[in-house]
């Protein structure tokens, strides 16, 4: 078995991006949280006040084994929408900005491959950042498994729930489980 490795994503919401995540084969885990800031062991409502430099994240807990880190990229990309800047659809704000938090040097060099594929392919400039790992700090626990535990909540249903079968109906490089 494979040693389990890390990657951190923010991709706006951190409960769209951790609902998609955890519908992976080869994910362990999906956490979500804050990234990225200076703020030690910020709050929703800190980091909703845009103060604290971090961006709402989620921490990915996968096997290289059954997913490459390649596969998460892709699906990461195809999540969100990488052109726009500190918003994703009706979430505005700095803690919303896209930014894939790299933990290596490999991670750095794939990222980047793949965002200038994708500028090629979209002919437009992606806003979505690639920046090191600095930190990760888990969400309050209402946070986590939001889309699971609401499913019926409007949020989940307008946003979350769209997202999640457009996902389901076009990736069909990775496994779903």
């Amino acid at each position: 078995m494979s040693e389990i490795e890390k990657a951190v994503f923010a991709g706006g919401c951190f409960w769209c991006a951790e609902a998609i995540f955890k519908m992976l084969k080869g994910v362990k885990d999906v956490t979500a949280g804050y990234s990225g800031g200076d703020k030690e062991n910020p709050n929703y409502k800190d980091v909703s006040s845009g103060q604290t430099g971090h961006v709402e994240a989620v921490q990915v807990e996968y096997d290289p084994s059954e997913i490459s880190y390649e596969e998460l990229l892709d699906v990461f990309w195809h999540t969100h929408n990488p052109t726009e800047v500190n918003r994703q659809g009706p979430d505005t704000g700095s803690q919303y900005q896209a930014v894939i938090f790299y933990h290596d040097e490999k991670q750095k060099k794939l990222a980047e491959e793949s965002k200038q594929n994708l500028t090629k392919e979209l002919d437009q400039p992606i806003a979505t950042q690639i920046l090191p790992f600095k930190n990760f700090f888990k969400a309050e626990e209402e946070h986590q498994d939001y889309f699971a535990k609401n499913p019926h909540a409007p949020y989940c249903q307008i946003v979350i729930k769209p997202k999640v079968e457009k996902m389901m109906s076009s990736l069909r490089s990775v496994a779903i489980r």
